[in-house]
């Protein structure tokens, strides 16, 4: 089967070529580096790898000393060798971030890859474009989350199946790879997904009744075999408990324990959520859908992508405490179908997203570029003082190598957004632009304001400072795995639940107004604290008395 591949009157030439992969670079590449691990996820996965490399121990996922089994550790051993390899040049939680950078490349390799196959040789750039324009890719695609290697599976997973027709060895391959991959991630949802789509394209769709696409499908599984069995097998032998924890408490016992209350308000999360997640991508893919309504079943290059987005919305609407991140795959799909509808969008349309992208940014840049000199400049404008009310203690300085940079991708989008020559693909290339010179904007100016009030550094140096000289042991009540492991990397401190009340010092979290949970005539207040500018977490440190 070939799928159909309109012609480009705009093709994409080696200057042109460079350009994108220079944007490509730039959007991923910024962001990685120079800010500690911030709350909840980053601090929550950089715990893990830190304690992994600490201990030495790659097979048991563990935060602070205590196993900790909700994922497979393949992002975990990934980020621990980053964070190794660039270790004399990075601090550690800047080098395991790298790791993000590696998997988000691949991500944009084979969505390219997948989007050529479909729909013809210029059309590789623009399915990577329109994915990392989504605004939902732009924060998670930057941080330390095993999300990132569930979505480089689904991508390589994807493009095995634009080949599975014609290249069944070669599918097979590439689909094994990402279902494993998937699954060293996340756990079981990679083969779910696998299972229904390579079930529904045949199901559905007399094209995909071929010998080679059932070839292919079989292959796929013998090269997932590996992937999905040697980690839990080296797990349960190791402890068969661990494994049981793993496999049945986070994994497949949960999900049962979900599905017999029913579907709840939790379950329409993304029909709500997605048309921001997906933006612009969303209603580019809504005008092929709606365009070709009437010939489905003759666009082989439309099968695909809505076979897989319909599986992922609906196995991702089911899963537990769904969050917006979990969307992530559903953007690879949607991407897609956008892609599509570049060789039909109608040039009005094209030329409204455009104004409205190139709208849009010139106000956030101008917004940031005000804000940011306010804070500055200290000119007690509303918009300052909120800032400041919002980061309290902030104290902002000039520093010239992000300001350069801050100025030239200013520049350098003023340039494109000039340059960019006449076509349908220039309102995401426009887009894409828009939302990378943001990205860089925050990264540089307001780089220092974010992570004043995101990092756990200050908070963990005051309560170290505040500690005696020797103790037994750090109780803890009510503290957050992200906090734990926080604890871990800047002060060495690690905290374990106290039930019996064995251990000489406790520490507490919850908010400023909560009330003492402990008895006062036996434990006396030694410490308070919280994060700058966090008004729903506050800590407290007891010390027992005599």
């Amino acid at each position: 089967m070939y799928f159909i591949k309109p012609t480009d009157p705009h093709p994409i030439t080696p200057g042109k070529a460079v350009l994108l992969g220079l944007l490509c670079l730039i959007w991923l590449g910024t962001g990685l580096v120079g800010h500690d691990p911030w709350k909840p996820d980053e601090a929550t996965s950089f715990g893990l790898i830190y304690s992994m490399l600490q201990s030495g121990d790659w097979l048991v996922p563990a935060l602070a000393g205590e196993p900790f089994m909700d994922k497979p550790p393949l992002y975990y051993w990934t980020a621990a060798l980053s964070a190794k390899l660039f270790s004399p040049l990075l601090p550690l939680h800047d080098g395991a971030r790298l790791a993000s950078g590696f998997y988000i490349a691949l991500t944009l390799l084979f969505t390219g890859l997948a989007g050529r196959k479909l729909y013809g040789e210029n059309r590789g750039w623009a399915a990577a474009v329109i994915l990392f324009g989504c605004v939902g890719m732009l924060v998670r695609s930057h941080q330390m989350i095993t999300d990132l290697a569930l979505l480089a599976g689904c991508a390589m997973l994807l493009y095995g199946f634009t080949l599975s027709q014609e290249r069944a060895l070669r599918a097979g391959l590439l689909m094994g790879t990402g279902i494993g991959i998937g699954f060293m991630a996340k756990g079981f949802i990679a083969p779910v997904l696998f299972v229904f789509i390579a079930a529904l394209l045949p199901a559905l769709f007399q094209n995909w009744r071929m010998r080679s696409y059932f070839n292919s499908v079989g292959i796929a599984a013998l090269c997932a075999l590996p992937w999905l069995t040697i980690w839990p097998l080296l797990l349960y032998q190791h402890s068969p408990h661990l494994f049981a924890d793993w496999a049945w408490t986070h994994n497949i016992g949960h999900w049962l324990d979900y599905a017999k209350s029913g579907p709840n308000k939790e379950s329409f999360y993304y029909l709500k959520n997605l048309p921001w997640i997906e933006w612009p991508a969303l209603p580019l893919a809504a005008w092929t859908v709606w365009q070709s309504r009437k010939r489905l079943a003759q666009r082989d290059d439309l099968h695909l992508p809505l076979v897989t987005f319909g599986v992922m919305f609906v196995t991702l609407s089911l899963v537990p405490h769904i969050k917006e991140v979990f969307a992530l795959p559903m953007l690879l799909p949607i991407a897609l179908l956008a892609t599509a509808s570049l060789s039909s969008l109608k040039r009005g349309a094209a030329n409204a997203l455009d104004w409205f992208g190139l709208t849009t940014f010139a106000l956030f840049a101008i917004a940031m570029w005000w804000g940011w000199a306010g804070l500055l400049l200290d000119n007690h404008a509303k918009i300052t003082l909120w800032l400041k009310d919002y980061q309290p203690g902030f104290e902002p300085e000039f520093q010239t190598t992000p300001f350069v940079i801050a100025i030239l991708a200013t520049v350098l989008w003023l340039v494109l957004v000039w340059r960019v020559g006449r076509s349908m693909r220039r309102a995401v290339v426009n887009w894409a632009t828009g939302i990378t010179l943001v990205w860089v904007l925050a990264m540089t100016l307001w780089l220092p304001w974010l992570d004043s009030g995101k990092s756990y550094r200050g908070m963990v140096a005051s309560l170290k400072q505040a500690m005696p000289q020797h103790y037994q042991c750090i109780g803890r009540d009510y503290l957050g795995d992200g906090q734990r492991a926080m604890l871990h990397y800047f002060g060495g401190l690690i905290t374990q639940p106290d039930r019996n009340g064995h251990c000489d010092l406790r520490l507490i979290q919850g908010d400023r107004l909560s009330r003492p949970l402990l008895d006062e005539t036996r434990w006396k207040k030694i410490w308070e604290g919280s994060r700058k500018g966090d008004k729903g977490e506050h800590y407290r440190l007891y010390r027992k008395i005599g």
